[in-house]
This record gives structure tokens, sequence and C-alpha cells, in this order.
């Protein structure tokens, strides 16, 4: 079956629905939401029955917007009357400011006053990753050229967060991920090579781990994993020697309490910077010593503790990384949405400070069954 993404980027739908977040039905029976909203509803629906509410969100920072489709899918599964809403949104990948409105919804607030909370939770969420990737994407073109960013969060947090977590991290600029589930709602499937787990089962010889690999997968661009023993220079000289052109890339994910064998043995080198883990040293000496040897064409990917920040510096210094493989850093949940009702019965009505912010880029929304 055609994936909804798929139609969505060919015009035969606006926008994503249920049938690609597939939500959890408990949510009609207010099983995730905070129960002085489920009150609210029962004393609406009793005492207030013909109320009709403007309720906006907005969040506080700079941020790409992720999670509008969720919404409105979720809306339009589980409010009372949903065809009967209005509802006004801007999509998933505009670019907003501070106390921006980015969704407004109108109607009875029995009829989905109770899902606000999961809707806050579920922008705050997508928003966040999808912010976070786009500026780690923007961090990898600092010098001029745009470097991959592989979405690796698959180990940083509950697996169920990872279909959400890897649209999220489309939408902000990573086509690289490293799980199918991530890749689920956007029609792809994940990518990766080889683990550290693989080489131990090879006692740590990267050659035989190398050539297992390349038999066993042969139409894959060979990569290889490279800091299993500490010496990544040595492991990617020998593979090289090895697969010459048929060699693609290397990567190295060494421990940020590790300083590789190659300081060691080149001790005046020490004091000058920190060897710890993946520095721009240890790069630069890789990319020599391979292009001494005429690997040139092999590329360096580079994982383990990579931020927004170090990406940045890195490309700064024009450190010879080809690709950045980046996960927790990408999680972290650092945007939080506000749901307030301001409009009641066509009059101005709200919590002190947080008066009606009217949008015109805000689009009304057609109702999807």
């Amino acid at each position: 079956m055609e994936k909804e993404f798929t139609m969505k980027l060919n015009g035969e739908i606006d926008r994503l629905t249920n049938k690609t977040f597939k939500f959890d039905q408990r949510l009609k029976e207010g099983w995730f939401s905070a129960v002085y909203f489920l009150k609210t509803k029962e004393i609406a629906e009793k005492m207030k029955p013909d109320n009709e509410v403007v309720m906006q969100f907005f969040q506080k920072d700079e941020a790409v917007l992720c999670g509008t489709d969720e919404t409105i899918a979720l809306i339009h599964t589980f409010a009372d009357k949903p065809e009967e809403l209005e509802i006004h949104s801007l999509k998933d990948g505009d670019k907003i400011s501070p106390f921006e409105t980015v969704l407004t919804i109108k109607g009875p607030y029995q009829s989905f006053g109770y899902l606000e909370g999961v809707i806050d939770g579920i922008l705050a969420r997508r928003t966040s990753v999808a912010t976070n990737v786009y500026n780690v994407v923007k961090a990898g073109r600092t010098s001029g050229k745009q470097k991959p960013i592989i979405f690796m969060g698959d180990r940083d947090d509950h697996y169920t967060q990872q279909a959400g977590d890897g649209y999220a991290a489309f939408i902000g600029g990573s086509t690289a991920q490293a799980t199918h589930a991530m890749n689920e709602w956007w029609g792809k499937t994940g990518m990766g090579t080889m683990p550290h787990a693989l080489i131990q089962l090879f006692e740590g010889d990267i050659v035989k781990v190398a050539k297992a690999y390349h038999e066993i997968y042969p139409e894959d661009d060979l990569t290889v994993l490279i800091d299993y023993n500490n010496d990544v220079i040595t492991d990617a000289l020998k593979v090289a020697r090895e697969f010459g052109e048929t060699l693609k890339c290397v990567r190295l994910d060494t421990s940020g309490n590790m300083v590789d064998k190659y300081f060691l043995r080149n001790a005046h080198l020490l004091g000058k910077f920190d060897p710890r883990g993946v520095n721009p040293e240890l790069i630069f000496a890789l990319r020599k010593a391979l292009d001494n040897e005429g690997y040139q064409h092999v590329k360096i990917m580079a994982s383990g503790g990579f931020t927004e920040e170090k990406i940045r510096m890195f490309e700064k210094r024009n450190v010879p990384v080809d690709l950045y493989g980046v996960g927790r850093s990408l999680l972290d949940i650092n945007i939080g949405f506000t749901g307030d009702n301001v409009i009641l019965n066509g009059k101005p009505e709200s919590k002190a400070g947080r008066s009606y912010q009217p949008n015109p880029r805000l689009e009304k929304v057609i109702y999807q069954k």
C-alpha cells in the first residue's frame, strides 16, 4: 500500500492521518489526559453545553514546527463531531517565532478540550527533535559544504518513540536514520553497517570482520567501524590495504574517556589539546594517513557524543569529517507548548496575559475522516 507520506508529497492528500499514526484508542477514553481536563469536560457537558471556545497554541523559541499533522489527526480521530470543528494551523517544517500562534481550534470545549495536554506533548516532542536536527544539520554546513547527519537515537529513548522521532528528524533535515521504525512514517528503510558487537565476534580482527560483512552484504557500500581496538589509524589502513576501492568509508566512535593509541605512539603531540574521544587532531591524522597511501576516496564518519556545538567547532576548523552520526543530543525535549482558551462565544475571554493572537500564516484545515 502506498505510504501516506508519498501521497502527501504527490499532492494527493494535504496532511497525514491516523492511517500513519495508529493512535492508542484509549485516548478517546481520556486515559492519557490530565484528570482535571476530564472533569472540565463533564462539567461543560452538563452545565455549559452551548459554549464555543477558541483554543490557541504557541511556544517561546525560534523553532522548526513539527507535529501538526499528528495533532490534527488526533483531533479528527477522537474529538466529538470533529467535522464541526474549525481548525487553523501551520504545517510541519514551518519556521516559527516565539509566541507565534501555530494552531487554533474552534468549537464546543467538551468536544476536544480534554486533548489539550496530549496536543501540547505531541507538538513539544516533535518540534524539539525537528529543531535539534535542523540546528545540527545547519552546523554541518558551517565549512561551506553540507555534511550528512545520520540520526542514531535508537538507544537514547523508549523504542515506542522511534517512528515519531524519525519523522521529526526527517522534517529537521536528517534523511538517514538507524532503524526501520524511524523511517516508518515517511516510507524509507533504516541504514547502518556494523556495531562493536560484530567486531567482538571476530576477536577484534578488523579485516576478518570486513570480509564477513562484505560477503553477506556485497551490495552495501563497505563502511568499517575502526575504533574497537582503540587504534583507528592502524585499523583503517589494514582494511584499506585489503579492500582498496571497495572500502567506501570508515567510522570512528572512540569513547570520550579513551585516548587513541596513535597519541601514545606520538607523545610529543600531547599537552596541546584534549586527546580523548573523537577529536580533531585524531581525524586530521587519520585523513593524512589514508591520503598518504592513496586512499583519498575513503570517507570518514564520526560519531559518539556529537552535539550542535561540537559539530560547529569541527566545521570551523575544517576537520575532514564527511558524515556525522548523532543521537542523544537530538532528543533533548527543550521546547514546550501551551494551549489557551482565548475566545468564548465570540468574545475575548482568557487568562490574564494570554489574549487571542491571530496569525495570518495559519491555514484552514479541511476535515479528513
